[in-house]
């Protein structure tokens, strides 16, 4: 039980500590993704998540200062996710690449519709992630600039029209079609108009350091 195991962390040495702390954050984070799977994610209870992982209520604030804190480390996790999923080697052809990049957006956010709730709407009253959390989405945003540079797509108004466009793909899936196809078909011919209209014509993509 975590409730008896938090009397034995101050006779461990520092590091012990710290790795018993995180291990139990990380226990409880799991939990709280399965409650808000199941019920809901602006439903999560304190208490049913302390029960979950074995302790009482109050005994959270140990670990985290508020539920809010809580959404933000799962925040975290899901946006370092999502993060993971964009990277990897794109293929040289620009529509291949953007139809690609579509796909891997696309069947992360549609895998776990909680998780993307979280990282793309403002469901929680009163919540905005912290900077370290947000960080991976940053750095999202600054691989999708990098993406359109190599391929060309010099239009001010790129990466908006692209985030637009996939975003509503996903958005349809989501309320529309849970599960099923009807928006994730249309994943390849959405990239294509948008290379059509926003690429430029007739060039090869821009390599770095090229």
């Amino acid at each position: 039980m975590l409730e008896e195991a938090n009397t034995e962390r101050a006779d461990l040495p520092s590091d012990r500590r710290a790795a018993r702390t995180q291990a139990t954050k990380d226990e409880i984070l799991e939990a709280a993704w399965e409650l808000v799977r199941k019920h809901g994610l602006a439903a999560l209870s304190l208490r049913e998540l302390a029960a979950r992982v074995g302790m009482r209520a109050p005994s959270l604030y140990q670990y985290f200062p508020s539920k809010l804190a809580i959404y933000d480390a799962m925040f975290g996790q899901a946006s370092r996710a999502a993060l993971d999923a964009m990277n990897g080697d794109l293929p040289a052809d620009r529509h291949e690449a953007m139809r690609t990049l579509a796909h891997r957006v696309f069947g992360f956010a549609t895998s776990d519709p909680v998780r993307a709730q979280l990282l793309f709407q403002r469901t929680i009253p009163d919540f905005e992630p912290s900077p370290e959390s947000y960080a991976p989405s940053v750095e999202m945003s600054a691989r999708l600039g990098d993406v359109l540079a190599e391929y060309g797509f010099d239009d001010p108004d790129a990466a908006d029209l692209w985030t637009a466009l996939v975003g509503g793909l996903i958005a349809q899936q989501l309320a529309n079609d849970p599960g099923g196809t009807r928006w994730a078909r249309l994943i390849d011919r959405t990239a294509d108009m948008f290379v059509d209209r926003m690429g430029p014509r007739n060039r090869a993509p821009r390599k770095k350091g090229k």
